[in-house]
């Protein structure tokens, strides 16, 4: 069941609604601003609703406070150096909005805005039409994306296609806290990664092309550990990264399978996640500085494992063989990712 009512409006005074999907008594609450996960409600070991998705109560939140908090990123997930893309010969030059590169989707990426709706049963569509030549992207893209929540997991389906060869890469910018949103850190949460290597940066947190083996490493979640057991290790990919923001290679080979299981001992719900996409970018909250639904959301009150190709791809080939963002006429852009709730 999917229950519909008004959330705000946009300082520009458009509507925004809100949608919550039903699973029993657990809940996800979807905005049609951004495509914005506003909460996930599920059972902790004892019975109690707790809310473990980060989020703001109301639209000025959103639009103001930034983060990227639960949104729908796009057109391109993570970043590309430079803002240098190059389709067919052609070079376009793309925003710099990140430490002279560029980061989901530019100035105006998808997360900011109003999303067409449609509710068919239990499951909420939602569609945009990016116009060719916005962020100065070529193609018109034309992106519709599936919620629903069933059996205790949420499952986003998300399908583009182009009128130009393009690039896209989508994925969601949910934070999660399993102990409840404005519950303190994560770092005592428990986290495994199926994952034996990342795609090491530069100094503005830019792949280029290299590949290295998590073993005996700091970022070796292959057996469970704490978030925080190694996050302030002395190695030059954390420190770059003011702690966990990297690129974990995944071997489904295109097959909807589990990457991720993520448990919070405090309240023992337990999180499976699910995907088709060839990589995860694991961020571990080093940013967060916002005043949350629960209150002050500071550094690591909460994690992102945003699915995804790999971050750059379309300026390396060896990362484009793992899994192109290229889009071309004809082609569907199709990837799914899945969030199970247990305790």
């Amino acid at each position: 069941m999917i229950t519909t009512k008004y959330f705000g409006k946009t300082a520009e005074g458009k509507s925004v609604l809100a949608f919550t999907l039903w699973d029993g008594d657990r809940s996800v609450t979807i905005l049609n601003y951004g495509g914005i996960v506003q909460s996930i409600i599920v059972p902790d070991r004892d019975g109690r609703l707790t809310d473990v998705a980060l989020g703001y109560p109301d639209v000025a939140g959103y639009e103001q406070n930034g983060g990227y908090l639960g949104a729908l990123i796009g057109r391109f997930g993570n970043r590309i150096g430079g803002g240098k893309l190059n389709v067919d010969g052609v070079d376009y030059q793309l925003a710099c909005n990140d430490r002279g590169n560029h980061l989901h989707g530019g100035k105006v990426g998808f997360n900011r805005k109003i999303w067409a709706h449609g509710v068919v049963g239990d499951t909420l569509a939602l569609s945009i039409v990016s116009p060719d030549g916005e962020e100065n992207y070529p193609g018109t893209l034309r992106v519709t994306v599936l919620y629903t929540f069933r059996n205790r997991t949420l499952t986003i389906r998300y399908r583009a296609t182009t009128d130009k060869k393009t690039v896209v890469n989508l994925t969601n910018h949910t934070y999660f806290n399993l102990n409840g949103e404005g519950g303190g850190t994560v770092l005592s949460h428990i986290l495994g990664i199926e994952s034996d290597r990342i795609t090491p940066t530069n100094e503005t947190m830019i792949p280029e092309g290299l590949f290295r083996d998590v073993e005996g490493t700091p970022f070796d979640f292959r057996t469970p550990k704490a978030i925080g057991h190694e996050i302030g290790a002395d190695d030059i990919d954390l420190k770059q990264g003011n702690g966990y923001d990297h690129c974990f290679v995944l071997h489904n080979e295109g097959r909807l399978e589990r990457y991720a299981t993520v448990t919070a001992p405090g309240t023992g719900i337990t999180m499976n996640c699910y995907t088709d996409a060839p990589a995860v970018q694991f961020y571990s909250g080093n940013g967060l500085h916002q005043q949350g639904k629960g209150g002050y959301y500071g550094c690591r009150a909460g994690f992102c494992l945003e699915t995804q190709a790999i971050p750059n791809n379309p300026n390396v080939p060896a990362y484009q063989l793992l899994g192109s963002s290229y889009l071309a006429p004809g082609e569907v852009y199709l990837t799914t990712s899945s969030y199970e709730f247990k305790v």
